[in-house]
């Protein structure tokens, strides 16, 4: 059960959209566009934006390059979680995680389940931190990217959902780099 405790002030979050994509152009980019619609109406601020190719090293190094810009909060990729040859945006996130929201997928998976049966096993939606940064891959399927956002992301990056939020824990993703 998702609730909002009205009594918080809302706290808008940095987020970074990265498709995933050997085919598409900005233009084109229907998951993308539908991603940064859903973040700016919720009243979060869009960070950054790219395309890049379906090639797991320059994936990584994109995602790196957000987890090292203190701008950014959060980064949300689509494309490449499907199980072909060319789908290695997973195994690029996982490169660059700290720790793996294990959770996520399952929580997506079971979003999707009531969208599309069991064709939702075919997706690896993934969720990790990394430098104190959010990060979640997300199938480049405009309906996924909308499920992910309306079913999960959108309450856990409010502050004021309870019983429990991403953006609340924001200053101790990194606490175990700091001095005692």
């Amino acid at each position: 059960m998702s609730r909002i405790d009205e009594t918080k002030q809302f706290i808008p979050v940095r987020i970074a959209v990265l498709t995933v994509s050997d085919s598409r152009s900005l233009a084109e980019d229907r998951s993308g566009d539908t991603l940064v619609q859903r973040l700016t109406e919720a009243g979060h601020d869009l960070a950054a934006r790219a395309i890049c190719t379906d090639d797991r090293d320059k994936i990584a190094a994109q995602l790196r390059a957000w987890v090292a810009d203190g701008e950014i909060d959060v980064i949300l990729s689509t494309g490449g979680t499907g199980l072909t040859g060319r789908d290695v945006t997973v195994e690029a996130h996982r490169d660059v995680y700290e720790k793996e929201i294990e959770a996520f997928g399952t929580v997506f998976t079971i979003v999707s389940m009531k969208k599309i049966g069991t064709s939702a096993v075919q997706s690896r939606a993934t969720g990790g931190v990394a430098g104190g940064t959010y990060l979640f891959a997300l199938p480049g399927s405009t309906g996924a990217c909308k499920d992910a956002w309306d079913e999960i992301l959108a309450f856990q990056l409010d502050y004021r959902h309870r019983p429990c939020n991403f953006v609340e824990i924001f200053p101790r993703l990194d606490e175990h780099q700091r001095r005692k």
